[in-house]
């Protein structure tokens, strides 16, 4: 399975000042209040008035069920409302399977549904899915993960920068080990190219230690479920658990493991974790993780659907198509963990005004 690993956002909107020809859209005042939920006019800072979206109807589909994904069905049913759109919906099929993610693309299509925001399932052959989507005269929003290779034939994409987030994540691992010690890696499925990053981010990471930290090892393909997460985990502890001093967990169930193992086995291990799960949160509260690293997924799903909604209406243009752009990563510790989501917000406004100002054209 592959796991979300570009994404971050709250709150979304809209106020079209068409500017002049190509230019961007201009500056408006900011209509959303604390919190990070647009205000019911519809503005954003940033962002463009959306004339009328009674005919934009948004579909997001994951490529499969994973905990990651669930902000986005509460964020779509709201960015409805903010912005008067005809329909959403939040779509996902059982199992992870392109083909299948296909079929249900199709479906929506045919019950009325005109603009997409998809997590694709498979790196190499979503590209396809979305030059079809796109023929049909459809924008597509590529959302939590961008397309393999250099190419991406969706509007845009908005995901966390997944390389970025793993060697941030490695950083804070190597600190809260004293700079040196033995590291082990723990990700998802190796033929994706989000884990691929991930590796690539953490290797970086240790290189940037001259030798001080040893990069033990790496373990993939362990984010189908908790239990495979926690059966690779337990079998790592009881072979090598006395020569660990960090572990840096790149995927959702391979992190709450970690956090689970190193607090009932006693062990000195610094975990470093991904994203919010109460249990890595409540860990990180009681001192058997030192920090994790959080994304937006409720951010891709508002800047996402407000941005497919200016271009459905054709308000608004990509003035870059594919171009990809981070929607955040923070890490946080025992210091931040009660106050880390301002500082997702924070990274929502500035997406807007990005948006509004440099990746879309209004006119």
């Amino acid at each position: 399975m592959r796991f979300p690993t570009r994404s971050v956002l709250p709150g979304v909107v809209a106020a079209v000042v068409l500017a002049a020809g190509t230019a961007a859209c201009t500056y408006r005042n900011s209509g959303a209040p604390a919190g990070g939920q647009a205000a019911p006019d519809a503005r954003t800072g940033g962002g463009a008035e959306l004339v009328d979206g009674s005919r934009t109807k948004v579909a997001l589909v994951p490529g499969g069920a994973h905990p990651y994904f669930q902000p986005w069905k509460a964020t779509v049913t709201t960015a409805r409302k903010t912005y008067g759109l005809g329909a959403v919906t939040f779509d996902e099929t059982a199992e992870w399977d392109q083909q299948k993610q296909n079929n249900l693309l199709s479906t929506l299509a045919a019950r009325g549904y005109n603009s997409f925001g998809v997590f694709g399932v498979s790196p190499t052959d979503i590209n396809s899915t979305f030059a079809d989507l796109r023929s049909q005269g459809f924008p597509v929003a590529s959302l939590g993960s961008c397309p393999a290779g250099d190419k991406d034939e969706a509007d845009f994409c908005l995901s966390t920068d997944v390389e970025l987030a793993a060697h941030k994540a490695t950083k804070a691992a190597i600190e809260a080990m004293g700079g040196r010690g033995t590291l082990v890696h723990l990700t998802g499925n190796n033929v994706d190219a989000n884990t691929q990053l991930r590796i690539k981010g953490v290797t970086r990471a240790v290189k940037e230690t001259d030798g001080k930290v040893r990069l033990l090892q790496t373990i993939t393909d362990i984010d189908t479920d908790l239990q495979t997460a926690q059966k690779a985990v337990s079998d790592l502890m009881a072979a090598k658990g006395d020569k660990i001093t960090g572990i840096v967990a790149t995927a959702y169930n391979p992190a709450v493991a970690a956090a689970d193992a190193v607090s009932t086995s006693g062990s000195k291990a610094k975990v470093i974790a991904i994203d919010d799960d109460a249990k890595i949160l409540s860990g990180i509260e009681q001192g058997t993780v030192t920090a994790t690293v959080v994304q937006n997924p409720v951010g891709q799903a508002e800047i996402g659907t407000w941005a497919l909604a200016l271009l459905q209406t054709k308000q608004c243009t990509v003035r870059d198509p594919g171009v990809e752009v981070d929607s955040g990563s923070f890490v946080v510790d025992k210091a931040s963990v009660s106050t880390y989501d301002k500082a997702r917000q924070k990274k929502t406004a500035q997406l807007k005004t990005e948006f509004a100002d440099k990746i879309l054209s209004c006119g």
